[in-house]
């Protein structure tokens, strides 16, 4: 990705000099396991380990015999054996590329996946710290972008809460089932290497084996792990644009932090956008464009190819380092949300009462009206107000079919906002528990 969208901590996942350090690892500490077996001699893998562990690999220089060689590891092990010396020959003994290859992207993806699950932390931290400061801030509840009925500010917050709670245990699963060890040799049957060796490195390596192994690992595992940073990217996309509505001049219910010194246009010094938020509008896009990749990498021809090759070496460090971006942003944003409780309360009276409508239609039926009816009525009466014609309560009130059921005190009491917010401290204990 772009500087801009980068933090440097995903970044340094993916840069080469740490690649090449975890290959070296993989292939360091296969050494050991295969000298343990006797296969190569115990002094050889002491000198691999003496001679690169703390080495500075010359990426140049790799890339130079790439060229050449038209094979990233090999040329990896051939500048490998530039540093080592003869004892490399005892390198990668029984190996396959893949081996090297996606042992290596594992441990890369599971880092990150370790990177984006603080970063949900610091989310949810966010969510909730907001939440309970809103928890009983009224606002108007929205169905079809148009006024339904009342809920809380807070109520919003619990529920994006609980969507990056769940967003958290997918990661979870998804860092466990990619977390996979493959060094099972050519066509993965380990005929040239015993599987104790991939038990080894899978266990040094922080990973498991690989029950079965094509020569690649299998990449359904890998679309299962990007396709949960795509669901991610669309919970962050959600409250980015509910954020992005709720700051419309027309609404003003909250607002993104504008700080001192900053500027909205280059042309009108009004200004005030909500561009974090279409900011990660756009970056949740780029996350999930990587998931049909994914998927399609599943596909691979017999027991290799490497047409999914070229791909995830864009989509490995490209989805992790945006998703990384666009949480801690959003983080931030939501940690900062200038919110207006008069504005809330304004738009909450706006329809003249018409959000008590459901309130009066079931007042009515309890009182012998037919549903049919009881919906005739309250319609009726609504309609006028609808067009800015007259107040929902006195309409009621005046009209004689409706207090054959109900009396002015009857309705009145159909107009308690607080009715509307009765059970949300059992919605609350229900997102947060009980603390």
């Amino acid at each position: 990705m772009i500087p801009r969208y980068t933090r440097p901590e995903m970044a340094s996942i993916w840069e080469p000099q740490t690649r090449f350090k975890i290959w070296f690892e993989i292939e360091a500490h296969a050494a050991d396991a295969l000298a343990e077996l006797g296969t190569i001699p115990k002094e050889a893998a002491k000198t691999v380990w003496a001679k690169a562990k703390d080495a500075t690999f010359d990426v140049a220089r790799i890339d130079e015999i790439e060229r050449e060689t038209k094979h990233d590891v090999i040329a990896f092990l051939t500048h490998l054996a530039e540093i080592v010396g003869p004892e490399a020959r005892f390198v990668h003994q029984g190996m396959t590329s893949s081996d090297v290859l996606d042992t290596c992207l594992n441990v890369q993806l599971t880092r990150a996946a370790d990177l984006l699950l603080a970063d949900l932390d610091k989310v949810l931290a966010a969510l909730k710290k907001r939440a309970f400061e809103h928890k009983m801030t009224p606002t108007i509840g929205r169905s079809h972008g148009i006024h339904a009925e009342p809920v809380t500010f807070g109520l919003k917050l619990a529920y994006a809460h609980a969507e990056f709670s769940r967003a958290k245990e997918r990661l979870i699963a998804a860092r466990k089932e990619v977390a996979t060890c493959a060094i099972s040799g050519a066509v993965g049957t380990f005929a040239q290497i015993d599987p104790r060796v991939e038990e080894h490195v899978a266990k040094a390596m922080g990973l498991v084996p690989e029950p079965i192994s094509t020569q690649v690992i299998p990449r359904d595992r890998h679309a299962m792990y990007f396709s949960t940073l795509g669901v991610i990217a669309s919970s962050v996309e959600r409250i980015a644009v509910e954020i992005r509505h709720m700051q419309r001049t027309e609404v003003l219910e909250a607002e993104e932090f504008f700080s001192e010194g900053q500027k909205g246009s280059s042309a009108m010094p009004h200004k005030r956008n909500p561009v974090l938020s279409e900011n990660l509008t756009g970056l949740s896009r780029m996350v999930r464009a990587y998931v049909t990749p994914a998927l399609e990498n599943v596909v691979l021809w017999h027991e290799r190819d490497i047409s999914h090759s070229s791909a995830e070496r864009m989509m490995g460090p490209d989805a992790t380092v945006t998703l990384d971006f666009a949480l801690v942003r959003l983080a931030g944003l939501i940690d900062k949300l200038l919110v207006y409780p008069a504005n809330m309360q304004k738009n909450l009276d706006r329809l003249g009462g018409l959000v008590h409508s459901q309130r009066v239609l079931l007042a009515l039926t309890q009182k012998g009206a037919s549903r049919e009816d009881a919906y005739k009525l309250v319609q009726r009466n609504a309609m006028p107000v609808w067009r800015g014609e007259g107040d929902f309560l006195q309409l009621l009130k005046k009209d004689a079919e409706v207090k054959k059921y109900l009396s002015d005190a009857e309705i009145e009491e159909q107009f308690d906002l607080g009715y509307h917010l009765k059970h949300v401290d059992t919605i609350f204990k229900r997102v947060f528990g009980e603390s």
